[in-house]
Formats: C-alpha cells, structure tokens, sequence
C-alpha cells in the first residue's frame, strides 16, 4: 500500500516551487462525494477522508519548506471545518462579496479578497458586462442572473466613495477597503490590476473561452500600468499600517 506517499509527493512538490500554496476546495480533505460507474447523482453518496492525518502532513510539509498554506472554504463548509483549518494553521479564504461583515471585522488567520478567477471582475461587475456575458452562456433567467448582480454591487463601494472617475475608481476604493482587513496575506487578481472586463472563467459553460482569455496589458508594462500601481500602493499602504 502506498499509504499516504502520494499526498505527501503531490504537497511537498508543490510547495517546492513556491512560499506558499492554496488548496482548491479545501473541503475535499473531508469528504468527497462519489458517485457509482454508471449511476447518476442522485445514486452518490458522501465518503469521509482521514482529514485529521492529512492537516497533519500538510502541517508538517509546510513546516519544512516554510510555506504559507491557504484552504479555500468558500460556498458550502460543514461545521468544525475552519476551527481544524485554524488548528493546523491553515489560512481562511475570505472573499469580500460572499462575506456579511466588513473586512475589518474578519479574522487574522485568513487570506482576505474581492474576487476570484471563478467571479466577476469588479469592472465587469460594475459596468454590466459580466452579467451579459452570462446572459449569453449560462442558462439561469436574466432576472435571477440581475438580482446576483446586485448582490454583488451592495458589497462595492458606491460612486461617491470612488477613488476617482468610473469603474477604475471604484476598484481602487473596493481595495482600500479591503485594506481595512487584519488578514495575514491580501490578494488583489491582475484582471482587476488592469481593469479587466471578463472573468477567466464562468463555471459551468461551454462555448466560451475560459481560461484563455488575456489580459489587455503585457506582462512587462505591468510596472508602469496606472490602475495596478496605485491598487499596489494602496495595498501596500494596508500591510504596512501599525
């Protein structure tokens, strides 16, 4: 039996390349639902992971490479899921537009964001770009599609606390505010760097181009671009407060 070598390569290999790494859907080191060959869903059923001995390996491998380790416990977590994260020293992921309370109230051990790859970018959100880019792929009705959007806009700053004109100030101002989080780590995506209108990807379509959507901004010109200078600065600013 090969016990638990191949988890220990697949984390102390990813960890190698990096000071850190997120464990997509963190929920998985838990349970996982498995559905029987040639059943349907419905056939499924939930199977436990010994999640105790794998937070432990995590623990020990990022111990050795001195790595951070995120867990995304976003959307459904079954209760004492963060409080053995916490235990383990594993960070939360905090999103700015699925959190009720603001950044500042949420906790230290945690990465806090705005968006993620699978979300709308804050430009694309606040132009009503996105939403008809959903319109156009997904088959959720228009007016379900609308109400998510204005969810979504309630967490955004409004016009008149922007840091300036239009969509860019409003990114700036959601990232000042992000700011206000006691998080150990801040994460701002490049697609909202450089006002990005679609998101990299929209879970559940086809006919789209996920993943493979570039930025309007080369790599190189980053430095320079003046939209990611000043959410660097500002979240600069954040991390190094007293």
């Amino acid at each position: 039996m090969a016990n638990y070598e191949p988890f220990v390569a697949a984390i102390r290999a990813t960890m190698a390349g990096g000071g850190g790494i997120r464990i997509d859907h963190v929920m998985g080191l838990f349970r996982l639902w498995w559905i029987p060959k040639d059943g349907s869903p419905a056939d499924g059923a939930y199977v436990r992971y010994p999640a105790d001995d794998l937070l432990d390996i995590v623990a020990l491998e990022s111990h050795r490479a001195r790595s951070v380790v995120v867990g995304e416990d976003l959307g459904t977590v079954e209760p004492g899921v963060r409080e053995s994260l916490a235990e383990h020293a594993v960070l939360s992921y905090r999103l700015m537009w699925f959190e009720p309370d603001a950044p500042s109230s949420w906790p230290a051990l945690a990465m806090g964001a705005i968006t993620t790859h699978d979300l709308p970018t804050i430009t694309g959100l606040w132009t009503g770009s996105d939403l008809e880019d959903q319109v156009a792929h997904v088959p959720t009705p228009r007016p379900a599609l609308e109400r998510d959007r204005a969810a979504l806009l309630a967490q955004l700053p409004t016009p008149a606390e922007a840091d300036g004109d239009g969509a860019a100030g409003v990114v700036v101002a959601a990232h000042r505010r992000l700011g206000e989080a006691p998080c150990v780590l801040l994460s701002a995506t490049l697609e909202d760097a450089v006002g990005q209108l679609p998101r990299p990807n929209m879970p559940g379509t086809s006919g789209r181009p996920n993943w493979s959507i570039p930025l309007p901004v080369d790599v190189d010109d980053l430095p320079g671009h003046p939209l990611a200078t000043r959410l660097a600065q500002v979240l600069d600013a954040a991390v190094r407060r007293d």
